[in-house]
């Protein structure tokens, strides 16, 4: 029985592996759509509308100033993402003693008397593709061919794994991308309507197909980013991955969840300026460079004996 799954396993992530392929390609996408809605935005139809004078420039001023803000942040997460190294084992990585018995985890710190009770939580895990041991919360990447520290998911069009180092940027990455498509929809919704009225439509036929397919395209992607967008925020707030809420059993208490405010302190850092950033404070680096090298973090809010 484990035979024929691990076969059908290694079925499936032989495929994977096609994703390597994709690399650069899935970057100059991203950057084709961003174009595509660069030029509707603001070189067809709200730039020219700065010279109109009146209320329509002021209301063009306001569209331009949200949409490049936005765009700035938009772009300054997804390259974040894709740059960042989400996490990996230290070469020669050997848990503790304390960590063999399950009394913590170098990625969370969490509460022994929650994870004694977990009699599996006590066997060192070890990954036979990268033959080495892995600590808690890591999962090995079969497109990367490495394990990845509390590993999300691997994602194709940031063209990089989501792990411990990069998930904030990867949500924030998200949140700004559901903020500029839904500002596009709504400031070329007029000029989309427009299309299936009567009158005369200024424009030369190439400037109003490209409006067209920045509408369609950015309502796509508001619509489909904004429920990946819930879906991470709940797995923040119990402080969980995808794989782990695919993986985990139906259980009264997830052993890492420390409440929300703490589990989202986890992600963004204890400093409220930089929640909406890509960036850590110093003391925010300072963990996650104990966090590559798997020793225990002593900052604000995750102080190891309040565990």
């Amino acid at each position: 029985m484990y035979r024929s799954g691990a076969v059908m396993a290694w079925n499936v992530f032989k495929f994977c592996t096609a994703l390597r392929g994709l690399g650069s390609i899935m970057i100059l996408l991203v950057l084709g759509v961003v174009g595509v809605t660069y030029y509707a935005v603001v070189l067809t139809n709200y730039g020219p509308s700065l010279y109109e004078g009146g209320l329509d420039s002021f209301v063009a001023l306001g569209v331009l100033i949200l949409f490049h803000c936005l765009l700035v942040m938009l772009l300054w997460s997804y390259f974040s993402v894709v740059l960042t190294d989400p996490g990996s084992v230290p070469p020669n990585w050997r848990p503790s003693v304390d960590e063999e018995r399950g009394e913590s985890d170098p990625l969370n710190g969490s509460d022994f008397s929650i994870l004694q009770s977990d009699l599996s939580h006590t066997r060192i895990r070890f990954c036979r593709k990268c033959n080495q041991p892995k600590p808690p919360r890591c999962h090995h990447c079969s497109v990367c061919g490495r394990c990845v520290l509390k590993m999300d998911h691997h994602c194709v069009w940031v063209v990089n794994c989501v792990g411990a180092l990069n998930y904030k940027y990867f949500l924030l990455f998200l949140f700004y991308t559901f903020l500029e498509t839904s500002v596009v929809t709504l400031s070329l919704l007029p000029h989309f309507i427009a299309f299936f009225s009567d009158g005369e439509i200024p424009g030369t036929p190439g400037t109003l197909a490209t409006t067209f397919l920045a509408f369609v395209l950015n309502l796509a992607f508001a619509l489909s980013v904004l429920g990946f967008l819930v879906m991470h925020i709940s797995l923040v707030a119990a402080n969980t991955t995808t794989i782990e809420a695919y993986e985990k059993k139906t259980t009264p208490k997830w052993r890492y969840d420390l409440g929300q405010r703490k589990n989202f302190e986890q992600v963004f850092g204890t400093h409220r300026l930089y929640w909406f950033i890509p960036s850590y404070s110093e003391e925010d680096i300072r963990r996650i460079q104990a966090l590559q090298g798997l020793e225990y973090p002593s900052w604000p809010g995750f102080d190891s004996e309040e565990f």
